[in-house]
């Protein structure tokens, strides 16, 4: 059985005090033991934020990684370094880190590489814009990451990883995918694996949704067989909302 994931990506948000007002509160809500809750808070809090919430099992993880293991790279951050200070996850290839930072897929599966090698877990992000869905080359846009970004790995690695479809369009936009759209696209994510690999690891594989996933439409993006759960934006920024939607599986 798939794991169901709901990952909260704060992006450049919250200043110490704000972050001690949320762990504050979100200690004080519940949700399903069997859905993994997993807080990503910018770098300079990933310690705070496992101190406190590791005792409540709920994961911390990191928003990019270096795709160097060390060096002469001023400003980056070692997977090791994050692993270090207590993270077990990492988004990898965000659309925004694509758009504005000019990222590649080649330079993203050296990420996963270093990922992988440092025991944290990859959320790999893919997705595509406004005008590739309207041309009709959304498919061969995802593959494509899917491919150049993951396809690289090992059968005992690829396991470890969690992918997240984030078409681009619904993203800070309050738009979002409809179910069918959703779903279409994780079915055609999970067909991909089992070309490149087979039908066992495809089932072993979470697929999340990213795009303006909140606590009004999670119940019916969670309720298709292949959305494992969420890597949320907006929402993960207020505790209540974040496990509202923690609590939307069916």
């Amino acid at each position: 059985m798939r794991k169901k994931i709901v990952a909260g990506n704060w992006k450049m948000n919250k200043v110490d005090g704000e972050v001690k007002t949320f762990l504050s509160a979100i200690k004080q809500l519940s949700y399903p033991s069997d859905v993994d809750l997993v807080v990503v808070p910018p770098a300079v809090f990933i310690k705070e934020v496992t101190n406190v919430l590791e005792p409540k099992k709920i994961y911390t993880g990191a928003q990019n990684c270096s795709e160097y293991e060390e060096g002469a790279y001023t400003g980056e951050l070692a997977a090791k370094m994050i692993r270090s200070v207590g993270a077990q996850y990492v988004i990898v290839g965000h659309s925004e880190r694509r758009a504005y930072f000019g990222e590649k897929n080649e330079v993203l599966a050296l990420k996963i590489d270093q990922a992988l090698a440092n025991n944290l877990t990859p959320i790999y992000c893919c997705g595509e814009k406004l005008e590739e869905r309207e041309a009709g080359n959304h498919f061969k846009i995802v593959e494509k990451q899917i491919e150049e970004g993951l396809f690289h790995l090992p059968i005992e690695e690829i396991t470890q990883c969690v992918i997240a479809y984030e078409p681009v369009w619904a993203i800070g936009t309050g738009v979002t995918a409809t179910p069918e759209q959703a779903q279409e696209m994780h079915v055609f994510i999970r067909n991909l694996i089992v070309k490149k690999y087979n039908q066992q690891i495809a089932e072993k594989i979470a697929i999340l949704y990213g795009g303006s996933c909140n606590p009004d439409n999670a119940k019916e993006l969670f309720a298709n067989l292949d959305i494992d759960g969420g890597l949320i934006g907006g929402a993960s920024l207020k505790p209540e909302e974040f496990i509202a939607i923690a609590n939307s599986f069916s």
